[in-house]
């Protein structure tokens, strides 16, 4: 175990690479500078003066791309890795044997195998459900979410199913979503992006697609009742008009949230409403990559909805978790989330719906793919790289 320190102004340590100061954060210029927010406090949160001493602990590493994990009653991990493979890792860091008998995956560029959940129960069912990008035919892929039985000794998923499949499919390697969450009622909602490219983009506005949406599912699949009847939608749709939703997860009430990346500038966080319009591609925070307005240009419109929060320069963010543990007090109900092109782990704090502070932590140690809080209030993060690693974070004495 190494200690460093780490401060959301201040980060220092030896072995650090040259990092940005945390307070440089709210210093960069906007991508989309003619762009103003709706209303105060929509991005650019205070600094949080948060200083913290943190030990990071490298429970794993040499791991491919892992992209999600979740705890099982037991303490272990299931971790994912892109190019397919599913692990098992132990709280000591004894690494398994990729679980067989999972279906292939189309692991280019964006996909592969992605998220990765377990309820409560899983003691008593032993029941795996993980989403990952589907070959098809004709060169087209799409996000799908299967479900399986992990055999007693870890090695094998059984009694595969797949149990949602994106439609339409799309021959673009980009923009899956693909984070799993379950809500109270034991729905499961599945964030799908809108595949990028300029054509699939526009169906992020067609309900009648799964492009671009938030989708409220049975576990074992169809529609869940209770989702929001939207006229011409498809019975999954509970939200539209999504870019690339890469972090969700159920709030303190019981509500989803979820943050979503933008393009230059425009990554969003929201708290998904049943029938609710996200506005992309027809309003953003944002520009595109060759400096060209996103459609008009807009970002507001009366029949969208707008985030509650927004980055210009975007942090890219991956994975999301709200702060419940006993190790971090201070950091009770934040919002905790991965940002690969931010290279840090960031804390966001809420008053209700709004945030009032952000800190960033870990500046320019890699990018950090998917966050969870372990059942004793550790937190633990995945980077995202060919010799990627699972850290646990807590606090030193």
């Amino acid at each position: 175990m190494t200690s460093i320190r780490l401060s959301a102004l201040l980060l220092t340590g030896a072995a650090l690479a040259a990092p940005a100061s945390a307070q440089d954060f709210n210093a960069a210029p906007p991508n989309a500078a003619d762009q103003q927010p709706a209303f105060e406090g929509q991005t650019r949160a205070p600094v949080l003066e948060d200083e913290v001493t943190l030990d990071r602990a490298v429970v794993a590493e040499g791991l491919d791309h892992p992209w999600g994990m979740d705890q099982l009653p037991d303490g272990r991990l299931l971790v994912t890795e892109r190019p397919g493979r599913l692990r098992i890792i132990t709280p000591g860091g004894e690494v398994s044997d990729p679980v067989e008998g999972l279906p292939q995956v189309d692991a280019r560029r964006q996909g592969g195998l992605l998220d990765v959940q377990v309820r409560d129960d899983f003691d008593v069912t032993r029941r795996v459900w993980w989403s990952y990008a589907e070959p098809r035919e004709g060169g087209e892929t799409g996000t799908a979410v299967a479900t399986g039985l992990l055999s007693e000794d870890g090695s094998t998923m059984e009694e595969v199913e797949v149990i949602f499949r994106q439609m339409p499919g799309w021959a673009s390697t980009m923009h899956y979503g693909s984070r799993l969450v379950f809500d109270g009622s034991g729905a499961l909602f599945i964030t799908t992006g809108e595949r990028s490219l300029p054509e699939p983009r526009q169906l992020a506005q067609d309900p009648a697609t799964h492009l671009g949406k938030v989708l409220r599912i049975d576990p074992m699949g169809g529609a869940m009742p209770g989702n929001p009847q939207i006229e011409g939608g498809a019975p999954e749709v509970w939200s539209l008009g999504h870019r690339n939703i890469q972090a969700a997860a159920m709030g303190p009430n019981g509500a989803l949230w979820t943050i979503e990346h933008g393009p230059r500038g425009g990554d969003e966080l929201n708290r998904p409403e049943p029938g609710g319009n996200y506005g992309w591609p027809v309003i953003t925070y944002g520009i595109d990559y060759n400096g060209s307005p996103i459609g008009n240009g807009e970002t507001a419109s009366p029949e969208m909805q707008q985030p509650l929060y927004y980055w210009d320069p975007v942090i890219a963010p991956s994975g999301m978790a709200f702060y419940e543990g006993e190790m971090f007090p201070d950091w009770q109900d934040s919002i905790l989330v991965g940002a690969l092109a931010g290279q840090a782990l960031v804390r966001l704090e809420l008053d209700g719906t709004s945030v009032t502070g952000e800190a960033r932590y870990l500046q320019g140690q890699g990018r950090v793919r998917d966050v969870d809080v372990a059942a004793d209030g550790a937190v633990m993060i995945l980077t995202d790289a060919d010799n990627g690693e699972l850290l646990r974070l807590t606090p030193s004495e």
